[in-house]
């Protein structure tokens, strides 16, 4: 709970206390405190066995923790039932690069990927240079005649 304090800071509360409290009231304004944090625990651990006790058998191993976001995400990741991770392993993204690399080029993806990595770059760059080094990637608008209107588009009205 009072994890990120520290031992000058702890010092500076009990003096701060025993100005404000008095040397004489201190002891039972600690009692009356450690009394209330304990009563707060027993009463949450009650509710949390109430809960439990509520939701049945087939929830005996549901723990309040995975309540929290970040806890039940990493939790359902890890979990092997879905696949995840056979999923992760499986997916080699050079390959996956490489392939969208020989899409836009032109190129046949089944040569390119039997190849070494340093044979597809020579590739791609002899074909690169082939081509002229660019890719014209501008919508170049169509030649309509003089007297044809243009295409009513109801939704850009």
């Amino acid at each position: 709970m009072f994890n990120d304090i520290g031992p000058l800071e702890l010092v500076t509360l009990v003096v701060l206390a025993v100005l404000v409290f008095g040397p004489e009231k201190l002891p039972k304004m600690i009692q009356d405190v450690t009394r209330t944090i304990r009563k707060i625990r027993d009463f949450s651990e009650s509710a949390k066995a109430d809960i439990r006790e509520e939701l049945g058998p087939e929830f005996k191993d549901f723990e309040f923790e995975d309540l929290n976001p970040k806890t039940f995400i990493r939790k359902q990741l890890d979990n092997d039932e879905l696949g995840l991770k056979e999923i992760r392993n499986g997916f080699d993204l050079k390959k996956e690069m490489a392939e969208v690399t020989d899409a836009v080029h032109g190129r046949d993806s089944d040569s390119s990927s039997s190849s070494s990595s340093s044979t597809s770059s020579s590739a791609s760059s002899s074909s690169a240079g082939s081509t002229g080094g660019t890719v014209d990637m501008t919508k170049k608008p169509e030649k309509s005649a003089p007297d044809e209107r243009p295409p009513f588009d109801a939704d850009a009205t």
